[in-house]
């Protein structure tokens, strides 16, 4: 049932995000070519300072969706405008997570072991991994509802960004999920007994725990995928704030770490949807910084405009040159 949900939910967010997309001149066209310039720059710098959030570079209804569309197809898109640096980056994280690949069921004894013979973790684990479920969902909409009632424009942008960080890491770990196709720890198998971190690919049978009850596919972590979305997109808004990155990514660790205890995920799970969740992340802020850009420089264009005048009782044309 929570499965069909989310399905419906995704794909409405994706209906809407392409439908409220169709505009001449699209946006996401300049912010395309805005993120191959700063990409091929070697990166950008965001103004993060309150005055930088006016309602010139506020977030409007169709605003959204439009940077949620840019969102998706710069996310989907990716892998296409790598360079040979990146490519290296990317061997080197293909790597890591081959060797914690080796310890994923060592690793998840552990977990266990840990959990079952401590009372103290079995009640923190279960209390921190919610917040990477629903629970950040409500943590996003208080935030956002301080910003609105308090017109902080600085909270309630950062607060959006990171509903659309939530929302892509979502979407692309479903995906991710649907192809890879693995065994989560909690698989029943009645041959083996044990489950295996094991990698059935898009076409399988459907999983099912040891009650009985379908489970969905393990890699990537969807619970450290949005953790890490959101948290990064708080770090780097709050980066002039140490006391924000730290709370951010520490909760979000603790997040991913008890999908582990909670017997949820291999090791290799939470490195990947983690990861991704911070790629994401940094993706979404970016972009928006390029869209307040785009706002800021059409507002900076010197405009030309036609006026008449009444003086002494006669028309005079004239030309007002407007220096911005």
């Amino acid at each position: 049932m929570k499965l069909a949900i989310r399905s419906v939910f995704i794909l409405s967010i994706l209906i809407s995000t392409i439908a409220l997309a169709q505009q001449p001149d699209s946006l996401i066209k300049k912010l395309d070519s805005a993120q191959l310039m700063t990409d091929s720059a070697g990166g950008q710098t965001n103004v993060i300072n309150r005055k930088a959030y006016n309602e010139r570079t506020e977030i409007h209804f169709d605003t959204y969706f439009i940077l949620l569309t840019s969102n998706f197809k710069q996310q989907l898109t990716a892998p296409f405008h790598l360079t040979k640096k990146d490519w290296i980056k990317v061997g080197k994280f293909g790597v890591v997570l081959v060797g914690v690949g080796l310890l994923d069921e060592s690793i998840q004894r552990f977990g266990q072991n840990l959990r079952d013979n401590n009372k103290g973790v079995r009640v923190i684990s279960n209390r921190v991994t919610n917040l990477g479920a629903q629970y950040e969902g409500i943590t996003l909409i208080a935030l956002g509802t301080y910003g609105f009632l308090f017109k902080n424009e600085k909270i309630q942008t950062t607060t959006l960004l990171a509903s659309q960080a939530y929302i892509t890491s979502s979407v692309m770990e479903s995906l991710l999920k649907a192809i890879t196709g693995r065994q989560r720890p909690s698989y029943y198998d009645p041959i083996a007994k044990e489950a295996e971190p094991r990698f059935h690919g898009p076409i399988h049978k459907p999983f099912k725990d040891v009650s009985g009850k379908t489970i969905s596919s393990s890699f990537p972590s969807g619970h450290a995928a949005a953790a890490f979305a959101a948290a990064t997109v708080y770090a780097m808004e709050y980066k002039d704030r140490p006391l924000v990155p730290i709370i951010s990514y520490t909760t979000a660790s603790l997040i991913a770490l008890s999908r582990i205890t909670e017997n949820r995920h291999w090791a290799t799970d939470i490195v990947a949807g983690s990861t991704m969740g911070f790629l994401i992340g940094r993706q979404v802020v970016n972009n928006y910084h390029r869209y307040a850009k785009l706002q800021e420089e059409k507002r900076k264009k010197n405009s030309v405009s036609f006026q008449l005048q009444y003086n002494f009782g006669h028309l005079m044309p004239g030309i007002v040159y407007t220096f911005k």
